[in-house]
């Protein structure tokens, strides 16, 4: 919060750390040929080659990097480079299942990694079916669905802790008493988030109504924009946006927005109040630990709490439009030390949302 510094991840603890060196860049003719865009290593060798003290992490990412959500695991399993933890290579863009199965075939084959991380939700019987083919190789991969033996472990945004306290903000900095809300899709990993959200709403004015929309894909910044411009039409004069494109609509509008996934205050410095911030270094070392001990097949979502640095809500950005009251501000932060002692747990619904929401029914 605005009164504390920037946290990093906090390292799981049994991974060991090592000195970081030079990072390299080396194109992959491989990827390419799987459907997806062209891969990149980051690596700790000066000559961007494998380095046997090792282990190579390879990500394979069913949308582009700029789509928040990948782009969070690509940022935590770079900052493990950084640390000179893992090689990592990755291939993004990988849209369809025939595509991912390819593509997840060729590199557990000719590139050999020591773990795959990435994401299913639009292609799990595809992975499922290659990580049963290679049961050596730890699997671990977004998904809404169970752990499947013995290599493929599952992992979540379990980011309802910031997004309570997001709410909270919007609640406290609207003055038309409505406040907007653009989604990817109603599933639950979504549906968690915006409840959350509404709840923190509640929590700062019961007075609000709270508009929600889904654009029915996770990539598509020119509908999420179109949504968002439909929510300030009728009256939001806040925004949340946890799909990416919404930003820009706030910034056309002069209007406060709150970001999804990283820190997004650089898109539009003035009116991006805060971030929810999903820290995936916590979940890629638990499958740095699978390679040093052997895969396992489990749900690492505990791993994206709040109370073990695996989510976070960005530092307020009190020159946002319109000014953060200091009062609020407090507030929130009072919450959070809450949230990270345990004396709060904020509630988990993943149920349907309405499209307007009056929060002094709930």
């Amino acid at each position: 919060m605005h009164r504390q510094p920037r946290r990093a991840p906090r390292p799981h603890p049994t991974v060991r750390r090592r000195f970081a060196v030079l990072a390299g860049i080396a194109v992959l003719s491989l990827v390419a040929a799987c459907g997806g865009a062209t891969g990149e290593s980051t690596s700790n060798g000066d000559d961007g080659g494998k380095d046997s003290d090792l282990p190579l992490i390879y990500g394979v990412f069913a949308t582009p990097l700029e789509e928040p959500w990948d782009g969070a695991i690509h940022a935590a399993l770079e900052s493990a480079v950084e640390d000179g933890v893992i090689e990592y290579k990755h291939v993004d863009n990988v849209s369809t299942s025939d595509a991912m199965e390819r593509a997840l075939r060729d590199i557990a084959t000719n590139e050999q990694p020591d773990a795959i991380i990435g994401d299913a939700f639009a292609a799990e019987e595809a992975v499922r079916k290659v990580a049963a083919e290679f049961p050596d190789i730890p699997f671990a991969f977004g998904s809404g669905e169970k752990p499947a033996g013995p290599n493929l472990s599952v992992f979540d945004n379990w980011l309802q802790d910031p997004a309570y306290l997001a709410g909270m903000l919007a609640g406290g900095l609207t003055k038309s008493d409505t406040v907007g809300v653009v989604g990817a899709m109603p599933i639950p990993e979504v549906n968690r988030i915006v409840n959350a959200f509404v709840l923190g709403v509640k929590e700062t004015n019961p007075e609000v109504t709270v508009k929600v929309s889904f654009i029915n894909t996770f990539f598509d910044p020119a509908a999420a924009k179109q949504a968002a411009q439909a929510h300030v039409s009728a009256g939001a004069d806040v925004l949340f946006a946890e799909r990416d494109g919404v930003i820009a609509a706030a910034e056309e509008a002069d209007v406060p927005v709150i970001g999804m996934m990283v820190d997004q205050l650089e898109e539009a410095p003035g009116h991006v109040a805060t971030s929810l911030i999903w820290h995936m270094r916590p979940t890629v070392d638990a499958v740095v630990e699978q390679v040093e001990n052997g895969p396992e097949a489990v749900d690492l979502g505990e791993y994206s709490f709040m109370n073990v640095d695996g989510s976070e809500l960005a530092p307020l950005n009190m020159d946002v439009v319109g000014g953060i009251p200091d009062d609020l501000a407090t507030r929130l932060e009072d919450v959070e030390k809450s949230i990270r002692d345990g004396s709060f747990t904020t509630p988990v619904d993943e149920s349907a949302l309405a499209g307007s929401i009056d929060v002094s029914e709930l």
